[in-house]
């Protein structure tokens, strides 16, 4: 795998996340990177779902349709655009286990605050934030039809039940998404995850990792002016 494939959320209240994400990914990977965005303007042909009160970004049921556009082929991943990438994206394609179907961190946790960024509800729910990073064994994931992505239940979707039960969701170890202000500060944290709220939001600038990220989001905006 020379080339992986990286399909990140895409929200228009939050452009710049995706644009730091792609920055902070092509600054330490050791492959080829090769990005989608899910976009709902270039996704009309094929999804055509009406947005509910209860998601929080644009990409909260589009991200399920990585599989259809990967041809049910190879290995894809999926990110949450308010993510940050502290380490070879590369490693965690390494960890691929062809056995599964689907490989997340197995997150165990209630969130705290009954709000995230933007005042948008913190909906509750088992495997809460497992699909906010997703590994998809694309060949395994044929029942992730745009038909079925256009009308199976929030809760059906995040909580895998396309797939005949647990056993074909692998594990990846929580470094690769670890929830900023859910989780105490972790040096070793590979992809940091600013679920409640990235540093470009209001109330949310001095979050921990917030200094990386305004890092990342300076080298997204260089450019070498001399003669």
């Amino acid at each position: 795998m020379n080339v992986v494939d990286i399909f990140v959320g895409f929200d228009s209240n939050e452009v710049v996340a995706y644009h730091v994400l792609c920055q902070s990914i092509l600054s330490k990977s050791s492959r080829t990177v090769r990005f989608t965005p899910i976009n709902l303007s270039s996704l009309k042909p094929v999804f055509n779902r009406q947005h509910n009160q209860l998601q929080s970004t644009e990409f909260s049921f589009s991200r399920f349709l990585v599989p259809y556009l990967s041809g049910y082929s190879g290995w894809s991943l999926f990110m949450d655009c308010d993510m940050l990438a502290r380490a070879d994206v590369s490693e965690l394609f390494d960890l691929i286990d062809e056995k599964y179907s689907v490989m997340v961190c197995k997150h165990d946790y209630t969130p705290r605050d009954e709000r995230k960024f933007l005042g948008n509800v913190q909906t509750k729910y088992e495997k809460k934030n497992w699909s906010s990073l997703m590994l998809f064994n694309n060949a395994k994931c044929k029942a992730l039809t745009s038909e079925y992505v256009n009308t199976a239940s929030g809760l059906e979707l995040h909580q895998f039940k396309w797939l005949a039960d647990d056993t074909q969701i692998g594990g990846l170890p929580i470094e690769w998404n670890w929830l900023v202000g859910e989780y105490p500060y972790n040096d070793k944290a590979k992809i940091c995850h600013f679920t409640l709220g990235g540093p470009y939001f209001r109330g949310y600038e001095n979050s921990e990792y917030a200094d990386e990220w305004n890092a990342a989001q300076k080298a997204a905006n260089f450019a070498n002016t001399a003669k």
